[in-house]
């Protein structure tokens, strides 16, 4: 099955505020003052850490509902860490609610299988074209 998601960005002479249309929605991304921007939006490496946080916590949530698992909450907070040439993302997931030691353990295994984890542990092949 293809599977297609689409991104605009439009940039115009205003350092660096991005307008990015995504499906309905509408956001804007920038850099912070340091890098020249003001800091208005989410700056790109912001973007990937959100993604990977929110789906992780929708399929958290889809999977604790799907078991009738007493969960209340989960939040997954998610970091980008580039030194050099080496990176990495780490994230720590707090459940909250009535689970145990045990289904908390298979929370996190599945959070290992959700979408973007996925994506992002395969890598992805890239096409450039300029019009």
């Amino acid at each position: 099955m293809t599977e297609e998601r689409h991104a605009h960005a439009s940039i115009g002479t205003t350092n660096y505020e991005t307008a990015i249309t995504t499906g309905r929605h509408r956001l804007t991304v920038d850099e912070s003052p340091a890098l020249g921007g003001k800091d208005i939006g989410p700056g790109p490496y912001e973007l990937p850490t959100s993604a990977l946080a929110a789906c992780t916590a929708i399929t958290l949530r889809m999977y604790a509902e799907r078991k009738q698992w007493p969960v209340a909450a989960v939040h997954a907070d998610v970091t980008f860490v580039r030194d050099g040439e080496r990176q990495h993302i780490g994230r720590v997931l707090t459940i909250e609610g009535g689970v145990d030691a045990e289904q908390k353990k298979r929370m996190a295994e599945i959070a290992e299988r959700t979408p973007v984890i996925l994506t992002l542990k395969r890598g992805l092949d890239n096409r450039t074209s300029v019009s």
